[in-house]
């Protein structure tokens, strides 16, 4: 693997990028605050500057660590920053990272974030050198599923019962792609 960290990226409409301070605004208003955002990740929602300032404390420092991978999602339109995407969990030994990813409830069913996933999927494959990229979603997350089947991902099984929200149990549903899938 090559691990390089956190480097711009540029699609159509997004600009993936590092995490800066100025994007606490933001963050707030499009999506960090809202709960039902956050909880379909499996997310604490944040509702005050200084927590997110904290939380982007933890972000920024971590960069400096060249296999953390965790980008806010620009919006080109706008300039602000409607989301995040990351490898929160990359197996060195192994070759693999997992895919996290949320976007602001205004901006869901644009394609956005298949876009966003679909560029970071590239960047593990071609320049960190993973051989498997893993993604998941709770069972209640239609959304992000069809996020995860236009991303060309194979289903691979379910952890049943894993979540406890809202008073009752949800699964969690495993997906990957190889490299060899994703240059075919």
């Amino acid at each position: 693997m090559n691990h390089i960290g956190t480097e711009n990226i540029e699609t159509e409409r997004l600009i993936l990028r590092r995490f800066e301070y100025s994007d606490c605004g933001a963050m707030l208003k499009n999506w960090i605050a809202d709960e039902k955002v956050q909880s379909m990740y499996g997310e604490p929602t944040y509702t005050t500057e200084q927590a997110v300032n904290e939380l982007l404390q933890k972000y920024i420092g971590s960069y400096e660590s060249p296999d953390y991978y965790r980008w806010a999602v620009i919006s080109k339109e706008t300039g602000e920053c409607i989301g995040q995407i990351a490898y929160f969990l990359v197996d060195t030994k192994n070759h693999f990272a997992e895919i996290e990813y949320c976007i602001g409830a205004q901006f869901q069913r644009r394609g956005l974030c298949t876009e966003a996933a679909k560029a970071v999927i590239d960047y593990g494959f071609s320049k960190i050198a993973l051989h498997k990229v893993q993604i998941c979603h709770n069972s209640l997350n239609m959304p992000s599923k069809r996020v995860i089947e236009k991303c060309g991902f194979c289903y691979e099984g379910t952890l049943r019962d894993f979540f406890y929200m809202n008073g009752r149990y949800v699964d969690r549903l495993y997906y990957s792609i190889l490299e060899s899938e994703y240059k075919d």
